[in-house]
């Protein structure tokens, strides 16, 4: 029998709406973002919600998780593939390969803010449709922007006040020292292949490096007693690493080396980075990133050094600001306004309500009953609010052509017969 709990449709599973109450820090995170990342030179890119499916088969790899088990894929109309993005370095490459960029001006900086799509099972801070920001830095090799990355990251962490978070970092080397190190990886990986979780087992000859990004204890512990890639790194990658750790150093930004540090998607050389919040659990990674060097060629470009980051925003920053905002709890509201008109009687409903456009059309943000609430109702809605200013209107106040503005905070009263003196009242 229908009890009538279930005839609402709900959302697709895995999706969240965003209310109004955390739309305000949505708007905090994406504001503090974009003045940090345009204060280190990156511009905002917009790439579409959906590539071509090849695109990131051969960019993040046909045996990661990702390309097997996540995209959301589609034939279209014209009998080829297309899959919503599961990530945004790829697509980003993709437009600075075909408009040439290159060509014409080769060091790019770029930034996104914007929604993925990875068809994974929903958990505690795991959406079907998330959210990231991230910066790619496009043209160079240089191992001072792998540090500096990883600086705007943490500016715009320092910037909403998220204390507690730990940078952690590696190198995995590059396609020259890094095919020795995978062969060695399986060999001693292979002794204690029983003993390794069902999926890390399937690592073993797919992608053995995913094994070390294992968060299962006992193939954590397995992983601490295989050999390091610190120590079979080539002479190249070596040099990169120091420069990024010492320069690390001389800027203050604390961090560590985690020699099972490595990243999901096959993309990635060199300098690999996470910044994680215990906050967070056992999934406590808020931002990754890393150097890309042979992502440009890989989709058919020229060889191009690359480096960036992706931090999602429901699985970190939302959940840490709310921590923060129960701490530091203000009581207000998602939206405070200047002025709440309150109605005596509903003859005045429509002077108010000529009164209420007069007002927005100067700039002030306003707004009246439409519930038709007594006047002392509406003078409980202006407190709750947060209103700064209450602007009583009666049947005397239209007869008089009166303006009444009450401080919310103070009590106080002031009455003017001009609407240019009101408005200069309420943005005192």
């Amino acid at each position: 029998m229908d009890t009538g709990k279930n005839r609402y449709i709900k959302a697709p599973l895995g999706m969240k709406d965003l209310f109004p109450e955390e739309r305000v820090l949505w708007e905090e995170i994406e504001s503090v973002a974009r003045e940090e990342f345009e204060l280190s030179g990156y511009y905002e890119i917009r790439t579409p919600v959906f590539e071509d499916t090849r695109l990131f088969v051969r960019s993040i790899g046909e045996t990661s998780d990702i390309v097997e088990k996540e995209m959301y894929t589609f034939g279209d109309t014209t009998d080829s593939m297309i899959t919503l993005r599961p990530e945004n370095t790829a697509p980003v490459m993709r437009a600075y390969l075909e408009y040439e960029l290159h060509k014409s001006k080769k060091f790019q900086k770029f930034y996104y803010i914007g929604p993925m799509f990875r068809k994974e099972r929903p958990q505690a801070g795991r959406l079907r449709q998330f959210h990231q920001m991230g910066v790619e830095a496009v043209g160079s090799y240089d191992p001072l922007l792998d540090v500096e990355t990883i600086k705007v990251a943490t500016r715009v962490y320092d910037r909403l006040g998220l204390s507690g978070y730990k940078v952690k970092v590696n190198s995995i080397g590059c396609e020259k020292c890094r095919p020795g190190f995978r062969d060695l990886l399986k060999e001693e990986l292979r002794r204690y292949k029983e003993e390794l979780c069902e999926l890390c087992q399937a690592r073993l000859d797919r992608n053995v490096f995913r094994v070390l990004d294992c968060k299962k204890k006992k193939c954590r512990e397995i992983c601490n007693s295989v050999s390091s890639i610190e120590n079979h790194i080539c002479s190249g990658c070596q040099d990169h690493f120091t420069t990024v750790k010492k320069t690390l150093e001389d800027i203050h930004l604390e961090y560590v080396v985690d020699q099972n540090l490595v990243r999901g998607l096959d993309y990635y050389t060199k300098t690999v980075y996470e910044i994680t919040h215990p906050a967070m659990g056992a999934r406590d990674t808020i931002c990754a990133g890393g150097r890309y060097d042979n992502l440009i060629s890989d989709i058919g470009g020229p060889p191009i050094g690359a480096v960036g980051f992706a931090a999602g925003i429901e699985a970190s920053l939302i959940a840490l600001l709310k921590t923060r905002n129960k701490e530091n709890q203000s009581g207000n509201p998602p939206v405070v306004l200047d002025v709440y008109l309150v109605s005596i009687g509903s003859e005045t409903r429509s002077y108010c309500f000529r009164l209420l456009n007069n007002l927005r059309h100067a700039g002030v943000s306003v707004d009246m009953d439409y519930e038709s609430r007594s006047p002392k109702a509406q003078m409980r809605m202006a407190n709750k609010i947060g209103a700064k200013f209450a602007i009583v209107i009666g049947s005397e106040e239209v007869e008089k052509g009166v303006i009444k503005l009450k401080h919310m905070q103070t009590g106080e009263e002031k009455l003017t017969h001009d609407p240019e003196e009101a408005i200069r009242i309420i943005r005192e």
